[in-house]
């Protein structure tokens, strides 16, 4: 078995009948992430059965931002949506192709008129249908729709055609993350946090059927401070000079959750959170 920090071991938990196994892949940073998604992802998805997969890409270009050739990249890798937070604009070439590329998803409590969307129904192998959110948190971020309100009617319009729906909610605040989670139980099979880099310790199934975690991880250097190299983030604090903050390169790791949801009821049996390392080729 590959080198893993999971908390624990699905590789020998079969999936039932009825169960669609989805990899959730927490914010892929820079270069160091994408090779940790090339190195890792083809085992993962053969070892645990994954049919499904979703990873969020909003700092996936340099450490900010998304461009079409790497949101290609990354399909070509076998990763199934894209989705963000409050840098999908940051590299002026996503608006190329936002409008066109239904893989890539922004917050969907932009107001009415933003390009792309922040909701859409995917068909997974075996026709399987998986609907997924991604939504921006309001507290010390942007002030845009209400996250709650937003994600419950764009919930209830995936509903129409699939009770699988996985919510990925960016948001700095884990008070926020953790309202929507119960906002949400059992309208959604997941409520899965990103942004802050850091994977936390707080993975449940919540009681009407909602997996829930504060947040996913970061796939990339985790000898880092978030993903951006230790001394110039370390100059910042000490000296309060602006500083250009460029990104980490060491102990590679992918960062995920691993969900087992229930086809038919739309309810989640179990969330798994997962860590496994890029060996060195040295």
């Amino acid at each position: 078995m590959a080198d893993s920090l999971s908390s624990i071991d699905i590789g020998h938990r079969p999936k039932t009948q009825n169960i669609m196994r989805i990899l959730f892949i927490g914010d892929i940073v820079g270069s160091p992430g994408r090779e940790a998604i090339k190195g890792l992802l083809p085992a993962i998805k053969n070892e645990l059965g994954i049919s499904f997969v979703i990873a969020n890409a909003e700092n996936v270009a340099g450490g900010s931002g998304i461009t079409p050739k790497i949101a290609r990249d990354l399909f070509d890798l076998d990763i199934d949506v894209l989705t963000s937070g409050d840098h999908i604009w940051k590299k002026r070439e996503i608006f190329e192709i936002i409008n066109q590329e239904e893989r890539i998803l922004r917050p969907v409590n932009f107001p009415v008129g933003a390009p792309g969307r922040g909701a859409q129904v995917y068909t997974a192998p075996g026709k399987n249908k998986v609907g997924v959110i991604s939504v921006q948190g309001r507290v010390f971020m942007e002030a845009l729709e209400c996250p709650f309100k937003t994600c419950r009617l764009a919930a209830e319009e995936l509903a129409k055609e699939t009770k699988v729906i996985i919510v990925d909610i960016h948001a700095e605040a884990t008070s926020e993350k953790i309202a929507l989670g119960w906002y949400l139980d059992g309208k959604v099979s997941a409520v899965l946090g990103t942004h802050t880099h850091v994977q936390t310790a707080d993975e449940k199934v919540l009681p009407s059927g909602t997996a829930y975690i504060t947040d996913v991880g970061m796939s990339g250097p985790q000898d880092s401070v978030i993903g951006r190299r230790i001394e110039d983030v370390l100059e910042r604090f000490l000296t309060s000079v602006p500083a250009r903050f460029a990104v980490a390169e060491g102990n590679i790791q992918l960062h995920g959750v691993v969900l087992d949801i229930d086809e038919q009821t739309g309810k989640a049996s179990s969330i798994v959170r997962i860590q496994r390392k890029l060996q060195s080729k040295t």
